[in-house]
């Protein structure tokens, strides 16, 4: 009888020990994910910095340019001038481009790092499901009961929000705007406060546009301006605003959007193109 209840006691012992060493595991594997997520947003920070400095370089070779064009035309020397600020401004044009060159690849950092930021708080909230899973898991298995919470198996991971993003682009670039649709919605669903939420938004309405269905690709549009006011995605639905409006043969609202895209974001890219379109339809 009493070698019975000795062994009873040490299979409880060994049953209660299996689930505590992996609460253990899965404790230190958090420990590690919130170590590293806190080096990725240092260096966010300090790419930020860098990004903001080169900004500001870059404004004050634009400043440098134009007052080398208003010296050309106030030296009395004016071929000399007019010479030596052109060799200066080819300078300044070539610091300037450099300077963009840069800032374009800070920000596809900022934006890679961003994305790991996502992934690894992901990983932080599912770990801690895991800590939550086997605490309950913990309970029953120290009183010697076995119950559905104990026994039930964790249900399978969801994929990472850069993932998720990823095969959503994929499938655009494939033209798979349906299946594409459907990530960039679910996406948002899963991680409305993601670093890619803007673009995932902008995407869903470039869904829509292709599929031809303007109206939706308005609305999608116009949430992207509402919602993220900030993001460099903005123009770009502005701008597809009014070409869904030329596309369903309003050309006053087209007009409208157009013009709008022409005065609030002079010098763009989508500004060009709004100007041709304009040319279409007659300002």
């Amino acid at each position: 009888m009493i070698k019975k209840t000795v062994t009873v006691s040490t299979l409880l012992l060994l049953a209660a020990c299996a689930p505590q060493a992996e609460l253990v595991k899965t404790r230190t594997e958090l420990s590690d994910v919130r170590t590293g997520t806190r080096a990725v947003e240092s260096t966010v920070q300090d790419l930020q910095k860098r990004l903001a400095a080169a900004e500001k370089r870059l404004e004050a070779a634009e400043k440098r340019a134009d007052a080398a064009e208003e010296l050309a035309k106030n030296t009395s020397n004016v071929e000399k001038a007019v010479a030596d600020a052109g060799a200066r401004f080819d300078q300044l044009s070539t610091d300037i481009q450099l300077v963009q060159g840069r800032l374009e690849e800070n920000n596809y950092r900022i934006s890679d790092l961003a994305q790991k930021i996502d992934d690894r708080g992901f990983k932080i909230s599912e770990l801690a499901a895991r800590i939550d899973d086997l605490d309950a898991r913990m309970k029953p298995s120290a009183a010697g009961v076995s119950t559905p919470a104990a026994t039930a198996q964790r249900p399978a991971a969801r994929v990472e929000p850069s993932e998720a993003y990823r095969q959503a682009k994929v499938d655009y670039d494939k033209g798979n705007f349906d299946l594409a649709l459907a990530g960039f919605q679910n996406y948002l669903v899963q991680f409305p406060d993601a670093s890619q939420a803007d673009n995932a938004q902008y995407w869903a309405g470039e869904c829509h546009y292709s599929l031809k269905e303007f109206n939706k690709a308005i609305e999608a549009f116009t949430r992207v301006i509402n919602t993220y006011p900030k993001s460099d995605k903005v123009a770009g639905a502005k701008l597809k605003i009014g070409l869904s409006y030329m596309n369903e043969k309003n050309n006053a609202k087209a007009r409208e959007a157009l013009n709008k895209v022409i005065v609030e974001h002079p010098g763009s890219k989508e500004s060009e193109i709004a100007k041709s379109r304009l040319q279409k339809i007659g300002k």
